[in-house]
């Protein structure tokens, strides 16, 4: 199930009543403890969680939930997939380093019989409009998720910013070109997180 479609699959399990992605519920940002039991207890079809690896050296070099510019949690991802298994919730993985994802994949292998629901493994791969936040490098990232599991679903996205105050630029042709050639050698499924502003 981790190629499937997500609305197929929460139609399938009578989730949600029509293919309509706006029937969806999301939780973004459950990287705490609280946050990931708030998700759990919540609505939510599909929860997302950010990883990072520690740059200290902290938890024993294991992954953390936590999204820059905070870099310390109380959250391991290896704890946060314990809590998850236990719900039917699918899980969005969003990757802010290189370096956290070999090791995510050999805990990700270590539960995948537990995981029988859409895994989606997102990072933003390319500069995008506004964008100030460093991209993961597309290639090493792209080559070692596919490298475990060749069908997982990717989310691949562009790097963004919001100022209130100023004019704000939009997705170009060139920014939208160089993902379709990114894109273009793969063949599981891809969704494209973009700012809908």
């Amino acid at each position: 199930s981790w190629s499937e479609n997500i609305l197929e699959y929460f139609l399938r399990n009578n989730q949600i009543t029509t293919e309509d992605g706006a029937q969806i519920i999301w939780y973004h940002a459950a990287n705490h403890k609280v946050q990931v039991n708030e998700a759990l207890r919540s609505t939510a079809h599909m929860i997302e969680a950010d990883v990072i690896f520690p740059s200290d050296g902290s938890e024993h070099g294991q992954p953390i939930m936590a999204h820059p510019p905070e870099t310390n949690s109380d959250n391991t991802l290896q704890e946060w997939l314990a809590e998850v298994i236990k719900s039917n919730k699918g899980i969005k993985l969003d990757f802010k380093s290189l370096a956290a994802v070999e090791p995510s994949m050999m805990l990700l292998e270590n539960v995948k019989r537990h995981l029988k629901r859409p895994v989606w493994i997102n990072a933003d791969i390319l500069p995008g409009p506004n964008g100030n936040s460093r991209v993961v490098d597309a290639k090493p990232f792209i080559d070692t998720v596919t490298s475990f599991f060749p069908d997982v679903t990717f989310s691949l996205g562009w790097t963004t910013g919001w100022h209130p105050e100023k004019v704000n630029e939009g997705y170009s042709w060139i920014m939208v070109k160089e993902m379709e050639y990114i894109c273009n050698e793969l063949n599981q499924l891809v969704t494209f997180p973009v700012r809908a502003a």
